[in-house]
């Protein structure tokens, strides 16, 4: 796997108006974060450029402004941080995790449902 950037949580969240719908322009990524976050222009085109140094977007010039793109997709994003949190704090174990996510935070019936059926499906591949 090549190699992931590492995105702040403020990067995350203009990461994710990308995932969501891309290209866009600057503008629009203001728009889709106005009453979720609290940034003016100018720390989003900071986050932007950010993004843009760590080569996680690609920027199109469209006229006078430029349309961004996601490179890094979501799943990579994803995969990168969960594995890096649970080598961080568990050892890279996930029974572990699941052991504390259950003491701190109620388990829904649901929740335990999935987790079952999860199992039963990983153990059914091996």
């Amino acid at each position: 796997m090549k190699d992931i950037p590492t995105i702040t949580e403020a990067e995350s969240v203009v990461m994710e108006v990308l995932w969501q719908s891309s290209p866009v322009a600057t503008e629009e990524v203001v728009t889709a974060l106005k009453g979720r976050q609290d940034w003016q222009e100018p720390t989003i085109k900071t986050l932007l450029n950010r993004l843009l140094k760590k080569r996680a977007i690609s920027a199109q010039r469209d006229g006078r402004r430029y349309l961004y793109s996601p490179i890094l997709q979501r799943e990579q994003w994803l995969s990168s941080e969960s594995k890096g949190l649970l080598d961080r704090l568990f050892g890279g174990r996930v029974a572990p995790f699941v052991a504390h996510f259950s003491k701190q935070r109620k388990l829904t019936r649901k929740d335990l449902a999935d987790l079952k059926r999860l199992i039963e499906e990983l153990d059914n591949e091996r």
